[in-house]
């Protein structure tokens, strides 16, 4: 059934993940300082699944049962619009600031599960996980990359053939991984998704990383190694994001791990692994959460924009305008791209109506080009108002009377302002806003690998056509006229 944020705190505080933050266990994640704040806005979020205004829009009926909407197989253009409609009341919930709400691995899960003829010895492994998250809605994180030892050389060849995560042995209970990857966000999840990562190339050796698997993250061998936090203390009013947006990044340890056999979904076959998210769909389901989490995004600049603009009187000046006015533009193209997915899904293989691939492919490659500049936006209105930003204590102590009168704005008292710029500062400036954009830039991979990819896959041949047949009749044109 559909999660309560109770249950998601208790499945924390029962089973917590191997969590390791400068070098000591995390016991107790739920009540840990840098990692509470997450965890009650993760547990906010299932709470809304069960409030009676957001009911019908969060989740959905089968059976009797009330699954989350991610969940939802969708068969009809209205049944995206649903998966897109949630996705958007959640992303609204923390402004688009939050990348690893369970709702976008659910996509994944769903499409694989939908198309999971696909994985062909281990289609009914698939079937069953999905069931198994979707029956108890727990909240996933996943790790895709290898560390950054030597780029220039294939998983096979680095220093030691299990820095990236491969398989060591299969025994009769499952297999044994050995290996790491990077970067797992969110790790405070009930499992962890071990995907194909990028591109595999063919080569000796290469069978035995080619795996995908999926295993709780309390799992013994299994070592989430964190970053120092982003978190600068509780106050909602000093931090407004990072006290209860810190998803936390780690690198994810697999300490000769046992994979059992119903958790193994892909086994040696390379193929498999570098066409499994296109060829299921899952590419397809995962961008399209992201293009509404983007598009909830850039209405939190948008907003953030104008109430600043307004709050100092700088909206009277034509340069502000035009810069708000981009942002608007940027918005707008976002709704475009999502609109314009779901109107023209169609089915894959495999009958999962899938949204279409050329508008995700045009808002995830455009997006990370976007964003610096969005940042760059809401500094350039905020200037040195970013910075003289006093703490909730100074407005308690007694300089507070100076402060309400120099620090007021055109349409604000102080107080206000204050709060709203250090939103904005949190956005762009603080540690959380820098992390913000080197995500937004790297999300779905190398930006320029991305454009290439791109390139390789578009079908430009209709364009070409229409082209070549103008250059034909032109010419003909041309020698008749002559003629």
């Amino acid at each position: 059934m559909a999660r309560t944020g109770a249950e998601y705190i208790e499945a924390l505080r029962t089973r917590p993940p191997n969590l390791w933050y400068r070098g000591e266990k995390v016991e107790d994640p739920t009540t840990h300082p840098v990692f509470r704040g997450i965890v009650r806005t993760m547990a906010a979020l299932y709470d809304l699944q069960h409030d009676p205004r957001y009911r019908e829009v969060l989740t959905y009926e089968e059976e009797g049962r009330r699954h989350g909407m991610s969940f939802l197989i969708p068969k009809t253009k209205e049944d995206l619009r649903r998966r897109g409609r949630a996705y958007k009341l959640w992303a609204d919930q923390h402004l688009g600031m939050m990348g690893r709400s369970p709702d976008y691995l659910n996509a994944v899960v769903m499409a694989y599960a939908a198309s999971a003829d696909y994985f062909g010895e281990f289609a009914d492994n698939v079937r069953s996980y999905y069931r198994y998250l979707r029956d108890h809605d727990l909240a996933t994180t996943h790790a895709l990359t290898n560390p950054q030892v030597n780029r220039a050389k294939p998983p096979s060849a680095q220093p030691d053939p299990y820095i990236p995560v491969g398989v060591v042995r299969q025994t009769e209970g499952g297999i044994v991984v050995r290996g790491a990857r990077m970067t797992a966000t969110f790790p405070l999840a009930d499992e962890v998704l071990i995907f194909p990562s990028t591109l595999l190339k063919e080569g000796p050796g290469a069978e035995k990383y080619a795996i995908a698997f999926a295993l709780p993250t309390s799992t013994p061998g299994l070592h989430f190694v964190c970053r120092e936090g982003l978190v600068g203390g509780d106050s909602p009013f000093d931090h407004p994001l990072s006290s209860r947006l810190e998803e936390m990044d780690c690198l994810v340890i697999f300490d000769d791990v046992l994979v059992p056999w119903e958790r193994v979904f892909i086994l040696g076959n390379v193929e498999l692994c570098n066409h499994a998210y296109a060829a299921t769909g899952a590419l397809h389901h995962m961008a399209h959460q992201v293009v509404v989490l983007k598009t909830a995004k850039t209405e939190a600049f948008l907003g953030v924009a104008s109430l600043m603009a307004e709050g100092i009187g700088a909206d009277a000046y034509g340069h502000v305008q035009e810069k708000i006015a981009e942002i608007i533009v940027y918005l707008e193209a976002m709704r475009a791209f999502w609109t314009r997915a779901e109107e023209e899904a169609k089915e894959n293989a495999y009958g999962l109506l899938v949204p279409d691939r050329g508008a995700l492919d045009g808002a995830r490659n455009l997006y990370p080009r976007l964003y610096p500049r969005l940042r760059e936006i809401l500094e350039q209105i905020g200037a040195s108002g970013l910075i003289t930003l006093p703490s909730e204590k100074d407005f308690r102590g007694p300089l507070a009377p100076l402060l309400e009168k120099y620090l007021q704005g055109a349409t604000l008292e102080a107080k206000e302002r204050v709060a709203l710029f250090r939103l904005a500062w949190d956005m762009t400036l603080s540690g959380f806003g820098a992390r913000q954009e080197l995500y937004e830039r790297f999300f779905f991979g190398d930006p320029v690998r991305m454009y290439q990819t791109l390139y390789s896959v578009y079908d430009k041949e209709p364009y070409k056509a229409r082209i070549r047949e103008f250059l034909r009749t032109s010419l003909q044109v041309f020698q008749e006229v002559g003629a």
